[in-house]
């Protein structure tokens, strides 16, 4: 099962963290642009072609110590076709390198257009008598509002392909509890229900470590919630954003694993790519200042968490 791959990534590196791939073209140092802008000028292409180019530097820093990427796949839709290019391309290289991916698009829609979702992000899509993985993550998150018609598409997938997908059901944002924390008749939360469905929905995707290919974004600035979904989820792993730049610390994002030190994956993206602005290195050495403030988020996680084992 597809999740069971990122737990056995995370244990080998000892490192329950994901770099966040969400580059904006002032995060990428002005060398890179200028080269990129040389060869397409400064058009999509150019700019797309600076993302990919960046991306490839903080993968080769990091693949060895971080388990993941997280590419959001706005930052790449912004540039169009050009832009789509280049996430497919860093989800590719992330691959080569041995990461494990974890695709940001929240996709929401129900029947035919999820499964479209589904197969773009994680299946095969069918051109005649053949079969090309489009994108070829290894997870996709999700909105699950539209209940289970708009997950159901999703396990099939999953199923057929040994993927997984991590439902919004806590979000890191401000205003989340507008309606996450409305309370419904039965006295539960919305977030709450949310997560029940995900331990339901989980069933059809077993791991082998206790935790389904079915997960869920729960945000490191809720860390009461981290507590309370951790014991109602015991079979769902957690990506958990928010961290950094939002304000969680690694002592928010504690009470999201479990005795073995497992049961989450936290985000970080603007801390990692924008490492070499925040340390004012010489814009060159880009990539190994996000290697240095990944390891420092390693370092700060793991004291808090200690050793991560897998369960006997």
């Amino acid at each position: 099962m597809s999740m069971d791959k990122m737990i056995e990534a995370i244990m080998e590196t000892q490192n329950p963290s994901v770099a966040g791939l969400d580059p904006k073209l002032e995060y990428i140092p002005p060398y890179l642009k200028q080269a990129s802008f040389a060869k397409y000028g400064e058009t999509l292409e150019g700019a797309a072609d600076a993302l990919l180019q960046f991306n490839k530097g903080l993968i080769d820093a990091l693949c060895d110590i971080v388990p993941a990427i997280k590419p959001q796949a706005a930052y790449y839709e912004m540039y169009g076709w050009q832009g789509m290019k280049a996430l497919t391309e860093t989800i590719a290289y992330a691959k080569e390198k041995g990461m494990y991916v974890i695709t940001d698009g929240k996709r929401n829609d129900i029947g035919p257009t999820m499964t479209a979702y589904a197969t773009a992000h994680l299946g095969k899509t069918e051109v005649a008598e053949n079969s090309f993985a489009a994108f070829d993550g290894d997870t996709l998150t999700v909105n699950g509002y539209l209940g289970t018609d708009g997950i159901k598409p999703l396990i099939e997938v999953c199923q057929k392909e040994d993927k997984g997908i991590f439902v919004l059901v806590k979000t890191s944002n401000p205003s989340s509890g507008e309606l996450q924390d409305k309370k419904l008749e039965s006295g539960k939360a919305v977030y709450e229900l949310m997560g029940e469905m995900c331990e339901n929905w989980g069933k059809e995707l077993e791991g082998k470590y206790g935790y389904s290919g079915v997960g869920a974004v729960i945000g490191a600035t809720y860390p009461e919630q981290l507590d309370e979904l951790r014991v109602k989820m015991p079979h769902t792993f957690f990506l958990v954003p928010g961290y950094g730049a939002q304000g969680g610390g690694a002592g928010d994002v504690k009470p999201a694993f479990d005795e073995n030190g497992l049961g989450a994956i936290v985000n970080s993206s603007r801390g990692i790519m924008c490492a070499w602005q925040k340390e004012k290195c010489a814009e060159t050495d880009y990539a190994a200042a996000a290697r240095r403030e990944a390891i420092r988020m390693r370092d700060e996680i793991m004291a808090e968490v200690g050793r991560i084992l897998l369960p006997l």
